[in-house]
């Protein structure tokens, strides 16, 4: 038995690696980032792959081998890989399938703060909420226990609060190995057309079904008894909140949140003259709970926005409805000084552009001094939305519309904008902008197929974006580095859109926060494990 402070995200890696994971797959993403990067650290396979959905379809193809896989992304990455996330569940898999999502109440660092618990639901896979470090621990090995048990994918569901604290763990390699990966052909299983997925949801349905009869005597779930005549029924990180808001109340912890134990609920909410639902966002369980015709109180829907905190329970809990204290102002983030997006931002602006923007630390382009960004919905939507405006607004303004992305969400999610702008080209022309800088800045500095170097920073393929464009038949294709003092981007930049063409600019110049690090990368040049060799 071993004790560390971990943060929840170090907790998974550990577990993953105690456990014996194959592999850990991805996309960088706040709060998720750390948990492959320290699994790399701890010696275990991890990779960053080109987004979300990929990152899945590989941790699937593990599990039909009967290895153990780990997907890990932020809530709105669970978007991108819902497609294979929902079929996955009708498959099944052989090995255990982790899939996380971490959300982020409050929007920290993100453009929403859905609620990824609904997803369960969705598409009919058990989820486990963590309330601390130790937890995280603990539940990635039982959702082990459940994938392999019923074949089945498992959410376990973060919040930001879980990734980023510490909490004492202490740790408890299980003695058994897991099993060795293997291929067993299992057609009607394993491939989706639809006289095989009818009777695989039917399949799927029974093993909910089973997993909810378990979940009626589970350990996940525990009460913690207290005196008075208020209840509090709660999961993940509200629970913490909940003990210190109202440390008398009796309290019921659901760790297992889908499917959840009506019957040990009900039990529990009969006890009561008030009984409260406390957690952070939509309210899943307190929607869920009065479907069942089990009474119970839930916060008034000005609580669903932001992070939950004591203060904010304790009103809740006090029927408290009137306007809270707003946050203290603070000084808004800025690009970096220095940094070569600050050109490409200042000559979109003098221009008079009508900036597509994507998601990075670019983004900041929206704020003052620049103010050049007009749209931003999500990773990859620059160009189709510039396409879009392209294609609607009259001449005088559909020649100003400029999309923008950066290197890393390029691969993520532009490359198929790029193939639509080639196929369904506006009259116009359009212009694209790579702001390739390098890395993947916003997160950390994580590397990318553009970087040409794996998670732990060793050399593999790389892509090139000029090679890219010009395979896809794109004759303007530019690389550009803007520089202080150099006219070169914003002449460019005026001939591209006068021509009326479909013209690529990549603007390249390494990030500053990261330079240093990419030259010492690129002067060890650490050959990929794949392509060692022994001896």
């Amino acid at each position: 038995m071993d004790r560390q402070l971990l943060s929840g995200n170090e907790a998974i890696a550990w577990a993953a690696r105690d456990a014996g994971f194959a592999l850990g797959a991805g996309y960088p993403g706040t709060p998720s980032t750390e948990i492959l990067e320290h699994l790399s650290a701890l010696g275990g396979k991890a990779q960053w792959s080109p987004n979300e959905k990929v990152a899945l379809e590989v941790a699937i193809g593990v599990a039909f081998g009967g290895g153990r896989a780990i997907a890990t992304m932020k809530h709105v990455g669970l978007n991108v890989a819902s497609d294979p996330l929902f079929t996955a569940a009708y498959t099944g898999v052989s090995g255990a399938l982790i899939v996380v999502s971490a959300d982020d109440p409050g929007m920290a660092s993100s453009q929403n703060e859905q609620d990824n618990r609904h997803y369960a639901v969705a598409a009919g896979i058990a989820m486990l909420e963590p309330t601390d470090s130790q937890e995280a621990y603990d539940f990635l090995h039982v959702a082990v226990d459940i994938s392999e048990r019923w074949h089945l994918p498992v959410l376990l569901r973060l919040t930001t609060r879980v990734c980023h604290s510490k909490t004492i763990v202490q740790r408890e390699v299980p003695n058994s190995k897991p099993p060795l990966p293997r291929f067993h052909r299992d057609l009607p299983g394993r491939v989706m057309i639809p006289a095989y997925a009818r009777p695989a949801h039917r399949r799927l349905r029974v093993k909910l079904a089973e997993i909810s009869a378990w979940n009626e005597t589970s350990p996940l779930n525990s009460v913690i008894p207290g005196e008075g005549a208020e209840g509090i029924i709660t999961s993940g990180i509200s629970f913490m909140h909940a003990r210190e808001a109202a440390p008398g109340a009796s309290i019921m912890k659901v760790g297992l949140t889908y499917p959840l134990p009506f019957d040990r609920i009900a039990r529990f909410a009969a006890g009561f003259e008030r009984c409260w639902v406390i957690e952070e966002g939509d309210p899943y369980l307190a929607d869920a709970i009065c479907a069942r015709g089990i009474p119970v109180r839930s916060k008034p829907d000005m609580y669903r926005f932001g992070e939950l905190n004591v203060n904010r329970v304790r009103r809740i809990l006090a029927g408290e409805s009137s306007p809270e204290p707003g946050l203290a102002s603070g000084k808004l983030p800025q690009l970096c000084e220095g940094c070569a997006h600050r050109l490409v931002f200042e000559a979109l602006g003098k221009q008079d552009c009508i900036v597509a923007g994507d998601i990075g630390c670019y983004s900041l382009g929206v704020l003052p001094p620049f103010n050049a960004m007009d749209t931003c919905v999500c990773m990859g939507a620059s160009i189709g939305v510039g396409l879009g405006l392209r294609h609607v607004l009259p001449p005088d303004q559909a020649r100003r519309v400029v999309s923008v992305i950066g290197d890393s969400t390029f691969v993520h999610s532009g490359i198929t904008g790029l193939v639509e702008m080639v196929y369904n080209p506006p009259a116009t022309g359009h212009v694209v902008i790579i702001l390739d800088n390098g890395t993947t800045a916003m997160t950390g500095h994580q590397e990318h197929p553009g970087t040409g170097r794996t998670l732990d920073h060793r050399s593999t393929g790389k892509i090139s974006y000029e090679d890219l464009g010009r395979a896809l038949g794109l004759e303007q294709v530019h690389v550009v580095e803007p520089r202080v003092g150099s006219n070169e981007f914003a002449e460019l930049l005026a001939a591209s859109l006068a021509s009326q063409q479909l013209v690529l600019i990549i603007s390249r110049r390494p990030c500053l926060l990261a330079a240093r690090q990419i030259r010492e990368y690129e002067s060890k040049s650490l050959p990929s494990p794949a392509n060692c060799h022994a001896g």
